[in-house]
């Protein structure tokens, strides 16, 4: 017989933890230590030749970071994943076992404004680069893929847009060109969508937006499906021949399934350095408890606020892939049955100075860069998070000067409605 698999919402809670073994603490302790002491010196060679697992340093593994991975490693349906500072370094740590001086993915153009200037300007200082293609047209994806392609990258849920990617299709085309796909799953979460049941081979998650849920850290995921066949071309020489950064270790014929997972660690996060601190994510686990609550909350609280917008006369255009009018929304059934989200963007009759008004006259949302709290927030982002890139870049990414973005709350919609009734009055009179 079978042992039955537990539930997301069990997951949620329990998995990647258990009652400390030394104090018998029911929840996960803040690990905070630099340091471990090994049990004698044949240990801490086995530690450093990945003979054993255990814990050397924070900067590579911590016991309160690790029980984070592999929470959202299970309520992903993943092999192995780790915990990392922030969600750019996620995409940081996604692509750099895979990437190499010349080497080139091909990438959404409806991504968050900062991870386009991340891989339209910052990765270029490692001599990578990045294609953006509107992944909507799979034609036009597969023609950008070429020679020195190594991944595609998309979001489940576009940031701002709330536009919802062919996860299938582009996997699809992924595994024809046996390059990985990676989903940045942040706006969707594993409880809306979990990408590795799409074909997708990494997942990586903002943890400082859903999953911690209340703004207070600032941390990144990246979790690995363990499906990809690193060795079956040469393209992935760091996992599929020997490391020189690691004592000549070949990683995908040695450590199979985990051989993505351990290079990030032993590599990765060894010599890049993008440790997540373990009270962040401490924070994170605890805020995952009430991942399901929150966003069956998030969803339906969007879902009216975008229906009520739809219909208002000062507004031109509602995004949201939940709304019958939504040319997403059969995609969205697919993709993410629970829910479109919370995420979405309107266009304001006045363009950008109403705009710039509506945000200066909200009292309920706040104003922030930065999506997936309980509290509803707004932002403009052709003035702020779209605000470096060309506008005919800004309409490309669903960001043009008319457009603001909402992250929906968590608080009672009819306060949600007034809120945004009276600042649109403002805004537009």
């Amino acid at each position: 017989m079978t042992e039955r698999p537990l539930g997301f919402d069990t997951l949620a809670i329990h998995a990647g933890t258990a009652p400390d073994s030394a104090t018998g603490a029911r929840q996960v302790p803040i690990y905070q230590t630099t340091a471990y002491v090994f049990r004698d010196a044949d240990h801490a060679a086995k530690l450093f030749n990945l003979q054993e697992v255990g814990y050397i340093y924070s900067r590579l593994t911590n016991p309160t970071v690790a029980a984070l991975a592999n929470r959202v490693v299970a309520l992903e349906g993943g092999a192995g994943g780790i915990a990392c500072s922030s969600g750019h370094a996620a995409q940081i740590m996604a692509l750099f076992p895979l990437m190499g001086p010349g080497k080139n993915i091909v990438a959404s153009s409806r991504l968050y404004g900062g991870t386009i200037t991340q891989f339209s300007q910052t990765i270029k200082r490692f001599g990578w680069s990045a294609k953006f293609v509107d992944t909507d047209d799979l034609l036009a994806v597969e023609h950008a893929i070429d020679e020195n392609t190594r991944a595609i990258f998309c979001e489940t849920i576009a940031n701002p847009g709330g536009y919802i990617s062919d996860l299938d299709a582009l996997a699809r085309i992924a595994d024809r060109a046996g390059i990985p796909l990676i989903v940045d799953n942040t706006t969707a979460s594993p409880y809306l969508c979990r990408p590795i049941e799409h074909g997708a081979t990494l997942v990586v998650h903002s943890a400082t937006k859903y999953l911690t849920g209340n703004g207070t850290v600032t941390g990144g995921i990246v979790v690995d499906s363990g499906k990809f066949d690193w060795s079956a071309s040469e393209k992935f020489p760091s996992l599929s021949q020997p490391e020189p950064a690691y004592h000549g270790l070949v990683f995908h014929p040695t450590l199979g399934s985990m051989a993505f997972t351990f290079h990030s660690i032993a590599v990765g996060l060894r010599d890049l350095g993008m440790t997540m601190n373990p009270q962040g994510a401490h924070y994170t686990l605890m805020g995952i408890e009430t991942l399901s609550l929150r966003m069956q909350r998030h969803v339906e609280n969007a879902k009216i606020v975008a229906e009520w917008l739809e219909q208002d006369p000062r507004i031109e255009t509602v995004t949201y892939a939940g709304l019958h009018s939504s040319p997403y929304r059969k995609r969205a059934e697919m993709i993410v049955p629970k829910g479109a989200g919370a995420l979405f963007t309107f266009s304001v009759k006045g363009g950008y100075e109403a705009c710039v008004k509506l945000v200066d006259n909200v009292k309920l949302f706040s104003h922030v860069a930065n999506l997936g709290d309980t509290r509803s927030l707004i932002i403009h982002p052709a003035s702020t998070t779209h605000r470096q890139l060309e506008e005919e870049a800004q309409i490309a990414a669903g960001a043009g000067p008319n457009v603001v973005r909402l992250s929906i709350g968590i608080e009672n919609v009819e306060d949600i409605i007034a809120d945004l009734d009276q600042a649109l009055s403002a805004a537009t009179a």
